[in-house]
């Protein structure tokens, strides 16, 4: 796994580029209501793309804007060219290009950097996570309403605000504050550090969370869907998020189950 760690680096390092020379400086356009696209993602993923196909062939892949690899290997990158366009696109700099490499389904690497603050947070299956090479540990808030909690709402809140509303009521009346940052794959890195406690969100893709839930687990972190079970396949992954420090995790999936949950996939 050596080489393909040393390349999921070189990814991130050549796309942070491709989305540095082109902050503030590009539109965008509508994939739905609220959910965007710049020529920075496109810069992106091609990138990325064209450093993983030209070093490992036979891998396949799975990336946000509509590049779909699928032959049944074993190995499957999934990316996110920048994770947080709406920010990226208000000049908001909370964002981030995550790349995950999974092996029969589950993720082995994970890679998210934010190509405007320079941090960069790595993990390897087994072996721990890093924040620009330092190793990392989640909080060790034991209870919830000491806790800083981090959410995110759907493209397709639109349609479920009732229920989205409650949910954030719910953990805003039993923690000390919770954000809404931007992008899930720093939302988890955060965790991850130790900067937030908890994080909650649903309807994301493999993409958003794919590099941040295995960094997430090598920091000493769980990650569990709505129901407190493990995802099954990549596809799975962000349907329902909860994630924690683990010292909290229980408390929080109490919450989640007093809320009947909606979601349905919205389209891209």
């Amino acid at each position: 796994m050596k080489q393909e760690f040393i390349l999921l680096q070189q990814c991130l390092q050549a796309a942070a580029t491709a989305v540095r020379k082109r902050f503030g400086k590009v539109g965008y356009q509508l994939k739905g209501k609220a959910n965007l696209v710049t020529k920075a993602d496109v810069a992106s993923q091609k990138t990325i793309l064209k450093l993983i196909t030209k070093n490992f062939p036979s891998h396949d892949y799975l990336a946000e804007e509509n590049d779909i690899k699928n032959t049944g290997s074993d190995y499957v990158w999934v990316i996110d060219p920048i994770d947080g366009t709406t920010n990226f696109a208000h000049t908001f700099p909370q964002i981030g290009i995550s790349i995950a490499l999974f092996y029969k389904g589950e993720p082995v690497l994970g890679g998210v950097t934010n190509p405007i603050s320079g941090e960069t947070f790595l993990a390897q299956k087994g072996k721990g996570a890093t924040l620009n090479g330092k190793k990392i540990h989640v909080s060790k808030t034991a209870k919830l309403d000491q806790s800083l909690l981090v959410t995110g709402f759907p493209y397709n809140r639109f349609t479920r605000m009732p229920e989205l509303l409650k949910r954030f009521e719910s953990f805003l009346n039993s923690c000390h504050d919770v954000r809404r940052l931007g992008s899930a794959a720093l939302d988890l890195c955060w965790l991850a550090a130790g900067r937030t406690d908890g994080y909650w969100e649903d309807n994301l893709n493999p993409w958003d969370v794919g590099a941040g839930v295995l960094i997430l687990q090598e920091a000493g972190g769980k990650v569990t869907d709505f129901n407190g079970k493990k995802y099954q396949n990549i596809l799975d992954y962000g349907n329902t998020l909860l994630a924690s420090n683990g010292k909290i995790h229980q408390q929080m999936l109490k919450i989640i189950r007093q809320i009947p949950h909606k979601c349905q996939k919205s389209k891209k």
